[in-house]
C-alpha cells in the first residue's frame, strides 16, 4: 500500500516538473553559433533564479531522490510479493520409490496368413 502510494505522488512529481519546464522563459537562442557567451550564463552571469527555476530543481531533486528510494523500496518488496508464486524448495535427493516386480509377457503364437489364391 506504501508503495503505491509512493509511486502515485511519484507520477504526479514527474507531471508536474514536466508542467513547470515547459512554462518557463527560454534564455535565448539555441542555435549552432550560440554557444559564444553560453558559459557565462552557465555559471550564473544571467543573474538570480526566479521561482520557476528554483522549482524546477527542487522537483528535480525530488524526481532523482524519489527514482532511487523507488527502487530500492521495489527491489525489497520484490522477494516478497504477493502476485509472484512462492517456489518449493527442491530437495537435493530424489524420492525413494520401490521398484516394481516386471511380469513376464506371455506370447501368443500368431496365425500364419493364408496366400491369396489366384
Amino acid at each position: 500500500m506504501l508503495y503505491g502510494l509512493l509511486v502515485t505522488l511519484f507520477v504526479f512529481v514527474c507531471f508536474l516538473l514536466i508542467l513547470v519546464i515547459l512554462i518557463q522563459q527560454g534564455k535565448g537562442g539555441l542555435g549552432l553559433g550560440a554557444m559564444g557567451g553560453g558559459a557565462q550564463m552557465l555559471f550564473g552571469g544571467s543573474g538570480g533564479q526566479d521561482i520557476f527555476q528554483k522549482i524546477t530543481w527542487t522537483l528535480g531533486a525530488i524526481f532523482i531522490l524519489g527514482s532511487f528510494g523507488l527502487f530500492l523500496l521495489g527491489s525489497r518488496q520484490a522477494k516478497y510479493s504477493r502476485y509472484k508464486p512462492r517456489r518449493t524448495p527442491i530437495s537435493k535427493t530424489a524420492p525413494k520409490v520401490a521398484p516394481q516386480k516386471s511380469q513376464p509377457v506371455k506370447a501368443e503364437p500368431v496365425a500364419a496368413k493364408e496366400a491369396p489364391k489366384k
